[in-house]
């Protein structure tokens, strides 16, 4: 639990590179992205 953030933030890398390489999609991505986004950078501001 203590690194929920590093690995939310590993998550949306991956994602977010997948869809620039391989021009990977799915409904509501955007969304999904920016809200793992979101999510991971505030975890790991309160983690500090």
């Amino acid at each position: 639990m203590r690194h929920l953030g590093t690995l939310l933030l590993g998550i949306w890398l991956v994602l977010y590179g997948l869809q620039g390489l391989l021009g990977l999609r799915f409904q509501y991505d955007h969304l999904v992205l920016s809200a793992l986004a979101l999510v991971a950078g505030v975890l790991l501001i309160l983690r500090r």
